[in-house]
């Protein structure tokens, strides 16, 4: 595990899109892992800058995002799918039958994580995007004695529902379930990209990093893995 700390949040966001940069040009058809939240915005409009130069191509790239919320269609203001149009997907040369996300409207929620985990099958995540919650989660996968492997339906704890609120009109409004990626799929990526910025997720990414490998601590399995890079700001990192 390789972790790199920068001054800035600004700093984070460059190296991260750099890496991303890096990665499609040594293999433009990459598939990516793609995360949603407010850490990976400022990675996103960076791409969409080195895009923009010329810097970087998304043309024959494939991508899988880590979740989605379970009864938002997906042109619903806060569903995942119209976050990543308006946050990356409009704004670059993705091809539209390229990008995919779990359905959280899917008439069979089974069926369609089983069908999500066959396409990871067919076409593996070259790098994986991850943000950090503030009780540990990874993707959408809760702190708990076990975690499932493969992509399923998980109930949102209180405190992920509080930290998401701020995107709705009200706490009520925030979906109670969501479909998400397991950390089986999660750590099968070739290589994971952790991004964690701001004081208020130091305490958790020490424990993710350095304590003890648990499902109660969901990214503490990243220490398994034999391929992450995290980049931290200075205030996420402060406690390392």
């Amino acid at each position: 595990m390789q972790v790199k700390v920068f001054d800035t949040a600004t700093e984070v966001d460059s190296y991260a899109a750099g890496l991303f940069a890096a990665a499609l040009k040594a293999k433009p058809d990459s598939t990516l892992g793609l995360a949603t939240g407010s850490t990976p915005i400022g990675i996103y409009e960076k791409m969409i800058e080195l895009y923009q130069r010329g810097e970087l191509s998304f043309k024959y790239a494939t991508t899988f995002n880590l979740d989605e919320y379970v009864g938002l269609a997906p042109d619903h203001e806060q569903s995942y799918a119209r976050f990543m149009h308006r946050h990356l997907f409009a704004h670059v040369d993705l091809q539209a039958g390229r990008t995919h996300l779990p359905s959280g409207m899917a008439a069979n929620l089974e069926a369609e994580c089983a069908v999500y985990d066959r396409m990871l099958e067919e076409q593996p995540v070259d790098i994986q995007l991850l943000g950090l919650g503030h009780n540990g989660h990874i993707g959408f996968n809760e702190p708990d004695r076990a975690l499932q492997g493969g992509t399923h339906i998980v109930e949102l704890e209180p405190e992920t529902r509080e930290a998401n609120a701020r995107f709705f009109d009200s706490l009520e409004d925030v979906p109670t379930r969501a479909i998400t990626m397991g950390v089986g799929s999660i750590l099968k990526a070739d290589a994971i990209l952790l991004v964690v910025k701001g004081s208020d997720k130091a305490g958790i990414l020490k424990q993710a990093l350095q304590g003890p490998i648990t499902t109660e601590v969901p990214a503490s399995l990243l220490q398994t893995h034999k391929n992450v890079t995290v980049l931290v700001d200075r205030e996420a990192g402060r406690l390392l």
